[in-house]
Order: structure tokens, then sequence, then C-alpha cells
């Protein structure tokens, strides 16, 4: 656990799911004075059980000196949290985990490399921490995946790798990070950032905190990414690009040039274009930080994947068996479609609003296509006009079994993928639950257990 300075005056934590309990018990182990508090009753059941003090800071806020929010509790919109607004209106600070993080380290780690972006934050900051480690470097990951970053392990030789959701970045002042990378930005809460304009400028904030002889290494393919890039142009820029666009790395399915003359190779373990954009990303942080070109194609050959994300659960007889249970929309799941060919697609769950539009382009290499849940309807109507073969499967366990064998009859490379387009509530607590699900149904069939 990160030692955390201790604070004057009281602070309460507002928000009790992991990293709320983590920063509430880090900050009583350093001596402070913290109340808790969350609108869950079991979750200040759990907190008292804890031995942490409750008290609802909205009771008493003459005494609070700061609060310390969760990611999760609105801050400005569709409208503040009534503790938000409550504390705000006596000018008492709001801040999150990162900014004591940021208190806590303040000379203490090597470097800051800080991710942020809408789709592809976590590959591409789990792969930056792999590429270093297996280099031999002392790089440890936190944020918005993984631990909780009080309970981080730092050292003076630590190369700290942060994912940043827009949500933490709203509630952060203090953290200077060395390098900041941006993935990308596509619309996306905007329920909780007003509009398109709110949640991009979320994101800008990071790049306002850069230090002052810090690095941007960024996406550019979108409008909005080259807009922040143009808009910090005094800083150090590193430019990626998937698409053609003017840019310092360039990358396409397979391969990966800079302007110094490496080339990377990118291999099965990070299929598609977006895989491709993570990569090169990556890349541009190693190399900023002094890797050479070997240490970092070393690095992305033996990376495993981030499970959820395009992970192959395993391959048998030219089948390969694909777990994308992250991909929620159909934004997602279109760089699963377009990552492999002769597709035995298994989508469907609670469908988002979009459903499947702006697939349409995306489905030539589906070969048939297996709708569970409740989008299982709707889908195969968006479905039929474009001649994509389909059937309603109902139940996950249904479709892996009708995919695999109608796969396996096909006699060729295939590819099973689980790529749902949909959010996981209808039939799963949330989409790892679901990955493991189709983790599951998979594993006998790997073994040969299946009937057919």
């Amino acid at each position: 656990m990160i030692k955390l300075p201790h604070y004057d005056g009281r602070i309460a934590v507002y928000g009790l799911g992991r990293s709320g309990r983590a920063v509430a018990h880090a900050l009583v182990t350093a001596g402070n004075d913290v109340v808790v508090w969350d609108d869950l009753p079991e979750a200040r059941a759990q907190a008292r059980a804890d031995g942490l003090s409750l008290q609802n800071p909205i009771e008493d806020i003459s005494a609070i000196q700061r609060l310390i929010l969760s990611p999760g509790i609105a801050l400005t919109h569709p409208e503040p949290h009534p503790v938000v607004a409550a504390v705000q209106a006596h000018n008492i600070p709001i801040e999150g985990d990162i900014d004591l993080l940021a208190d806590a380290i303040s000379g203490q780690v090597k470097k800051v490399i800080a991710i942020t972006g809408t789709n592809g934050k976590s590959t591409c900051t789990a792969l930056i921490a792999h590429i270093l480690h297996h280099a031999g470097l002392n790089a440890t990951m936190g944020g918005n995946i993984g631990v909780p970053v009080v309970d981080l392990d730092v050292t003076p030789e630590t190369l700290l790798v942060l994912e940043l959701s827009s949500y933490q970045i709203d509630l952060l002042h203090r953290l200077h990070p060395d390098i900041v990378v941006l993935t990308n930005l596509t619309p996306d809460h905007i329920d909780r950032h007003g509009s398109m304009e709110g949640y991009v400028a979320a994101k800008a904030r990071l790049f306002e905190l850069l230090a002052s002889d810090g690095a941007i290494i960024s996406g550019v393919d979108g409008k909005y990414e080259r807009a922040l890039v143009a808009a910090h142009h005094e800083s150090k820029i590193i430019r990626v690009s998937t698409q053609g666009h003017d840019a310092e790395i360039h990358a396409d399915d397979t391969e990966i040039k800079t302007l110094n003359g490496a080339c990377f190779q990118l291999r099965d373990n990070l299929p598609g274009r977006h895989n491709a954009q993570n990569a090169a990303l990556a890349i541009g942080v190693c190399q900023t930080l002094g890797l050479t070109a070997v240490q970092i194609q070393q690095g992305l050959d033996c990376f495993a994947g981030l499970e959820h994300r395009l992970q192959t659960i395993g391959t048998l007889n030219r089948v390969r068996f694909v777990n994308d249970s992250k991909a929620t929309n159909a934004e997602a799941c279109g760089h699963a479609l377009r990552a492999f060919e002769n597709i035995y697609w298994i989508a469907g769950g609670r469908p988002k609003s979009s459903g499947l539009s702006g697939l349409e382009e995306d489905l030539k290499g589906v070969a048939h296509a297996y709708l569970i849940g409740e989008a299982a309807t709707s889908f195969a109507e968006f479905l039929t006009p474009l001649n994509v073969p389909h059937e309603i499967s109902h139940t996950l366990g249904v479709a892996v079994e009708r995919a695999a064998h109608d796969a396996r009859c096909d006699g060729g490379d295939a590819v099973v993928l689980f790529s749902p387009a949909c959010a996981s509530f209808d039939q799963f607590a949330n989409f790892e639950a679901r990955g493991h699900a189709f983790r599951d149904c998979v594993m006998p069939i790997l073994r040969g257990e299946d009937a057919r």
C-alpha cells in the first residue's frame, strides 16, 4: 500500500466500491480523520464491518475539509449528486483517488505514463506495462485497471503506467504525467459530460496537466484527436496513424514503422487495426523511454492480451475460439469483425440504443450469426435485409454449440467469435461473467468432450 500524507481536517470518502474502501483504509492508516458514506445500505454495512466511521457528510458539512469522491458519482451531469452540490456550496475541495496518489508519489517514482481515450486504453495500458516489465524495468500498472491505486507498490525506480477514465480526469488536479497517451475519441459517456464537447474537454485536461518537459503520444485518425494535438503544438508530440494521416508512427494490420527507421511486426496476439494502433502507441512510449527496437519487439511478441478483449481461448481443427465479451456496443464489435475472416459470430444481450447500426460494411466476413438474449429479434431484423445468414439461439450455450459445429463443418480456417455488441445485464452480471461463461462453454469442445 502507498503511504498517503496526513491532511489537515476531516476527510469524507463518498462511494465505497473497491477503490473507495481502499482509499478510506489508506487514509486512516496515515492517521487522517476519515468518515465514509455510500448511497447503498449494503456498502455502508460492509464499511461498518471493516471498522470505518460512517457519516453522511451532508449532515455536518461544515466539519468536512475535503471530499474524496468515487468517479462513478455524478460531478456535473445529468446533474450534480446532492453531496457534490452541498460541498461546492461550501467551497470544499472535491478530489479523486488519483490526486491522493499524486500527493503520495511526488518525487517518489521515476516516470508517470497516463493513458486515456474512448477505446483501447486498457489494452494499451497493459501492453505498455508488459513491454517495460519484459525489458527488465520496474513497471507498475493501475488506475482504471487492476488494483486500486492506493494499493500499488512503488519505488524511486518505478515507471507508473496509469489508465485514466474521463470520470477520473474530471476529478484530477495534481497529477502531472511525464507521458500522456490518447488512443482515440468517439462519442461516449455523453450523459456524464453533457455533450461530446464536454467529453472531449475532460480528456483534454490530461494534456493540460502534462509535465513541462513531458511528451504526448496520440492517435490522430479522428477529428477530435487531431484538434487536441493541434491545440498543444508547443509540447513534444508523437502522432500515430493507421489511416495514412500525417504522423511520426504509421501502422497497418501487420507492421508498424517509425520515423527513426525502426520497423515492428505484429503477430496473431494483437489482431486487427485497432490493436495495431494500441501497439503503435505503446511503441511510441517505449521509444520515448529509451528502449531498443529488439526489447520492444520481444515484448510485443509475448503479450498475452487482456481477458475478454479479442482473447483467444484456444484453437481446434483450424477453428479459433475468440472471447470479445468486452465489446458492449457496435463500434467495439466492429473492430473484432474487421480483425478476422470466415467468422461464426455470436452476438446479443441487452442492446444499446444504436443496435448494430454502423456495422453494415463490417459483416462481409460473417459466415453465420448466432443471436442471443434480448437483442436476438431486433438483430435478426437488422441482418435479414443484409443477407447475413443467422439464427436465434437464445442462450450462449446453444450458440456456442451451434457455432462450433458449423465452423468445423466448414472445413477451412474459421473463427468462432463472441463479440456481443450489447450489454450483458439481461443474462449476466457483467461482461466479465459473460466472458467466463463463453470460456466455460468452449473448454469442453477444446478437450473433445462435446457430444457432436
